[in-house]
């Protein structure tokens, strides 16, 4: 139960389950919209797919991540915390107004290893 605890401790894990609860992304989008590197990010992924939070899938040479069902099921009254404090915090709110632009757009994983500036450009608006 601490390991879980200490999980949830990190404000970077916290941006990313913030993003999972509400979108299934793989590394490079999460990368992409929370300007965090790659190594961060896979560790971070770790570390919330071994507490059981996330669940992924690899479709090609991309993994992609979501909240964790059983998970979600199993917890809800903490699920419904979190998603209420994420709502209170400008930050987490700033990182879903990027993610939502992302995954409205025409851009994948691959316009990011392509033409990454261009992703960039349309994010931060």
């Amino acid at each position: 139960m601490e390991d879980f605890f200490k999980t949830l401790g990190d404000e970077n894990r916290l941006r990313i389950l913030n993003l999972l609860m509400n979108y299934e992304l793989c590394v490079c989008e999460i990368e992409v919209i929370l300007g965090l590197n790659q190594s961060n990010v896979s560790r971070h992924l770790g570390k919330l797919k071994s507490n059981g939070l996330i669940s992924g899938y690899k479709d090609a040479q991309w993994i992609h991540y979501k909240i964790d069902e059983d998970f979600k099921r199993d917890n809800k009254m903490l699920v419904d915390y979190l998603l209420d404090s994420f709502k209170s915090h400008e930050i987490y709110g700033e990182d879903l107004r990027k993610c939502k632009l992302y995954v409205e757009s025409p851009y994948t994983c691959q316009t990011i290893t392509n033409e990454l500036e261009l992703v960039l450009n349309h994010i931060n608006q």
